[in-house]
């Protein structure tokens, strides 16, 4: 038999190796995932960085660089400073790494969110969290136009004659919400409502529109309206309240609040990692 017949009763060989430019363009989804990592790290310590220097630092060519950062861009992992081209680390991380803190400071981070809130409203700013059935401040700012300085700070204040209470039931769990509702209510005003059937309904609108308002139910002359904020986990952890006199935010001009409220109360909610669906 000749060479040629013998070769081709032979058996097959095993499929060769792929080449490798085959090869590495198999592994790098988790290649550029690592060099993204290394985009990461490389902002973290020197603060910020252009293109070419990221290129530089990775050993690739500016087009790949390129690609990364606005890839990492798109999801506000990185942001770039103003005309310069330069990259500094993104809000996004923010986010992530509250998502992973459950220690953190929720008053310090609030203090800022009210300042910038009351400045832009002109108004007080306020944040509570539930405490043992009363509702507590734990963050406070005043707008420009707030006709008095008064520390609401460390103050307590009911929950069902607060706008910032009415939240924090509305959303707290029904095994807490119930007991505290079949409890004497107080009334503090002419306005307070204090039959549980009216509050349970008051509750169910808050869950439905999303914000809850107290006109003089606390103090005569004095209105307000709030907003959820979420934690890492979704669940409501405190509520964020504007406030100011009834002569000034009438009921028809209070709900304008809600909005820029919302808004700000999803940032602060998102830099304690919460991510809405």
């Amino acid at each position: 038999m000749r060479n040629s017949e013998k070769a081709s009763q032979a058996t097959p060989e095993a499929a060769p190796e792929p080449p490798p430019e085959r090869m590495k363009s198999a592994a790098s989804p988790v290649q550029s995932v690592d060099r993204a990592i290394n985009v990461l790290e490389l902002l973290a310590r020197d603060g910020e960085a252009g293109i070419t220097e990221i290129a530089t630092e990775l050993g690739v060519h500016k087009s790949t660089a390129s690609r990364l950062v606005s890839a990492l861009e798109t999801r506000n992992l990185v942001e770039q400073l103003g005309q310069r081209g330069k990259y500094v680390i993104g809000f996004g991380i923010v986010r992530l790494a509250g998502a992973a803190m459950g220690r953190l400071d929720l008053a310090k981070l609030g203090n800022q969110t009210c300042q910038a809130l009351a400045e832009s409203l002109g108004e007080t700013v306020n944040i509570a969290v539930a405490d043992d059935g009363v509702a507590i401040n734990i963050s406070q700012a005043f707008g420009s136009a707030a006709v008095t300085a008064q520390n609401w700070t460390g103050r307590r204040t009911p929950l069902h004659a607060t706008s910032s209470g009415k939240v924090l039931l509305a959303y707290m769990p029904e095994d807490k919400c119930e007991p505290l509702l079949r409890h004497r209510l107080e009334q503090y005003t002419p306005r307070t409502t204090t039959a549980p059937d009216a509050l349970r309904a008051e509750l169910r609108q808050v869950r439905h529109d999303g914000y809850a308002t107290s006109f003089e139910e606390l103090e005569v002359g004095l209105h307000a309206v709030a907003v959820p904020i979420h934690g890492a986990d979704g669940e409501v952890i405190a509520a964020m309240s504007a406030s100011g006199p009834s002569y000034r935010l009438p009921r028809e001009h209070i709900t304008q609040l809600v909005h820029p409220l919302a808004d700000a109360a999803a940032e602060l909610s998102s830099q304690l990692g919460h991510f809405p669906r």
